[in-house]
């Protein structure tokens, strides 16, 4: 019985997606190629791991453990890659970097091509997440590096400052609190507010001090991106809270009015570098962390 990595990752695909069709596109494959490997790999395994039908794809019990089993090889191998290709003495292999949207919108591009022209070598794996998955993630071993929105770091990381992102108010032209300088959280929540992803980091510290304040928000909307909730600020859905990095990145058009959120908790706010701790990293993980990280300030 032969099982090839390649098939493996497949299979990870396509269980994550739901949908051969999906996993075809994330995988760059044609969806009839990859569901011949799916096959193969079910006929040299001698059982079924795919319900499939018109909605998708389900695992059978038999897939269930195939899965999690697949995730361990699949993680083990890249480990053995980069554990080999550290031993060279140059700066090489894959380094799996997990980033909140703010970071990724704001800061890290211009860092990652400097890096990338310093260490030409090197992979890096880039994965967008929520604040507290970025944290679990680097937790469990599954993110090499990681960067998210300053919070409780746990005992087992090291943590280094990576930029300063205070929040800010994006406005409509024509809204009445755009005549003021600086905004209070108190003028925010007088108003309806475009919210951002449920269970991100900027959600939960809205609604806290929203409590704090024993007043209730008003939600005009949630949406999933920075972009999304500056263009239903920009028809006029309601204001909205972001980062420096989203309201310059999304709100510098002229349908958009940006004020200072003159609250502490607001102002200093900061993105934090993230790794577990190690008695020693492999070369290109020390690399990317020495590129990243900033004296706190």
């Amino acid at each position: 019985m032969r099982i090839d990595p390649y098939s493996l990752e497949l299979f990870i695909s396509v269980v994550q997606e739901g949908s051969i069709a999906r996993a075809a596109s994330r995988n760059h494959i044609a969806a009839s190629a990859l569901s011949r490997r799916m096959a193969d790999l079910e006929a040299a395994m001698g059982l079924a791991l795919l319900i499939r039908s018109p909605s998708g794809v389900e695992l059978t019990e038999a897939g269930r453990h195939a899965f999690s089993r697949a995730v361990s090889v699949r993680d083990e191998l890249q480990s053995f890659a980069r554990e080999v290709q550290s031993m060279s003495g140059e700066v090489a292999g894959v380094v799996r970097l997990f980033a909140n949207a703010s970071a990724i919108i704001g800061f890290l591009p211009e860092r990652l091509k400097a890096f990338q022209a310093r260490y030409p070598l090197v992979r890096i794996a880039l994965t967008e997440q929520i604040s507290d998955e970025v944290i679990r993630a680097c937790m469990e071993d599954r993110a090499d590096v990681g960067i998210s929105a300053r919070g409780k770091i746990p005992g087992g990381l090291d943590s280094w400052h990576f930029a300063d992102d205070p929040l800010m108010v994006v406005l409509p032209l024509d809204h009445e609190l755009a005549a003021l300088e600086a905004l209070t959280f108190s003028d925010v929540l007088r108003f309806p507010l475009v919210a951002l992803q449920a269970g991100g980091s900027l959600d939960l510290v809205i609604k806290e001090r929203a409590d704090a304040a024993r007043t209730p928000l008003k939600l005009s909307v949630t949406v999933n991106s920075f972009d999304a909730q500056c263009r239903m600020v920009e028809v006029g859905l309601g204001i909205g809270i972001v980062p420096t990095s989203a309201a310059s990145a999304f709100a510098g058009s002229h349908a958009f009015v940006r004020r200072p959120l003159d609250e502490t908790w607001a102002t200093s706010r900061t993105l934090r570098v993230h790794a577990l701790r190690k008695s020693s990293r492999l070369k290109a993980v020390q690399a990317l962390i020495d590129a990243l990280a900033e004296p706190a300030g």
